[in-house]
């Protein structure tokens, strides 16, 4: 499996972020959490001096059930719908390495159909199946906006534009529909074909290490055989934090998840954060939440975040990791009182879901041009 030492990063115009460097072993948590705040604030003064990306453009991609009580760590205080729905995006990023080349990296290029294989949705299709009025609730949390290759085409991309593809995550993706596979798929007729031509997978080396042997708390989110026929080599694994060139870098943001990292990137509005340790504002800012519940599990407990908590594999880590997020984002310039943190897979904002929807919600993010033959 190939690693991204310095070496390896090297080879793909990117380095290591030296800021980060032990921040997440300091003991005691409180330390911790001190020394990776200190640490974000920084990074971010060296990574806005060194400039910003070419583009930046999301599109959505789909809207799937997800239940309200991992929304917001159990903290919505009044009688609800039982399932909210979010929406996945995806993110097309352009940019120059650290040697110059013209790069174009694909952030959660999601293929429902893989997603739909997760041992926890396939349950909730079959509950779903069982229940009176079950299909009408399918019908109010499921929304199909468009796969990974209709985002291509209307940025007007072709796969041989793309350099890689990542997710802050593999919770519910399915590599082999992304990067192909020699083996035939369950269900399927013919061996995936790769979706993003030689594109490689930019992937946590711990991330990457759980859906090869998962852990039973770990089980119902991953999709089994995901791996299955998938190339090594179609894999660039690495440890802790990154850049990829200046304005993008990839910052390990471990809790959610062993592996989980975060995209970061410098715009001209600043920078901009973007990953599912949750899954609204609300939850990195809870004091301005009216979902009624959060601001209360703010200052009840005294928390500055409120997780995203269908997983909490180290619920301290995740905490130091939504502070380094908040510190590395800028303001917003359309309501200062928020950051611009995007997340890779949104609360809807539907009124079906009332009061369960977001305080604030940016809607996207687009800079620049998006650009056909770059490499």
């Amino acid at each position: 499996m190939a690693t991204a030492g310095t070496g390896h990063l090297t080879g793909i115009g990117a380095r290591p972020v030296p800021e980060f460097d032990g921040v997440h072993d300091v003991w005691p948590r409180g330390e911790r959490l001190r020394a990776v705040r200190e640490a974000a604030a920084a990074y971010k003064k060296r990574f806005k001096a060194q400039g910003e990306v070419r583009a930046v453009k999301s599109v959505d991609i789909a809207a799937a059930p997800y239940p309200v009580k991992y929304a917001f760590h159990n903290a919505v205080s009044v009688p609800t719908l039982p399932l909210i729905s979010m929406i996945n995006r995806m993110i097309v990023v352009q940019y120059d390495d650290f040697d110059g080349r013209a790069r174009t990296l694909v952030f959660e290029p999601t293929v429902p159909d893989g997603s739909a294989q997760a041992p926890f949705y396939r349950n909730l299709q079959k509950l779903t199946d069982k229940v009176p009025g079950g299909k009408l609730l399918e019908r109010m949390v499921l929304r199909y906006y468009a796969e990974p290759g209709d985002v291509l085409r209307r940025l007007g991309l072709t796969p041989d534009d793309i350099d890689f593809c990542t997710f802050d995550h593999l919770h519910v993706q399915d590599p082999r529909m992304i990067l192909g596979s020699t083996e035939v798929i369950e269900g399927e007729s013919a061996a995936r074909r790769p979706l993003l031509g030689g594109a490689r997978m930019l992937v946590h080396n711990r991330e990457l290490a759980t859906l090869q042997s998962l852990h039973p708390m770990q089980w119902a989110w991953y999709v089994d055989g995901g791996l299955d026929g998938v190339a090594p080599e179609k894999f660039v694994t690495f440890d802790g934090d990154i850049e990829l060139g200046p304005g993008v870098a990839l910052l390990w943001t471990p809790g959610h998840t062993d592996g989980n990292h975060s995209l970061v990137l410098n715009t001209s509005d600043g920078v901009w954060v973007s990953s599912e340790n949750g899954i609204s504002l609300d939850n990195w800012q809870p004091e301005l939440s009216r979902i009624p519940g959060v601001r209360r599990y703010h200052d009840v407990f005294g928390r500055e975040i409120c997780p995203n908590a269908n997983t909490l594999e180290d619920s301290l880590d995740q905490y130091d990791s939504m502070v380094k997020e908040k510190t590395l984002a800028d303001p917003c310039k359309a309501d200062p009182r928020w950051l611009q943190i995007l997340p890779s897979t949104e609360l809807a904002p539907w009124k079906r879901f009332w009061p369960v929807v977001p305080t604030f919600v940016h809607g996207g993010i687009a800079y620049g041009e998006i650009k056909s033959g770059r490499r």
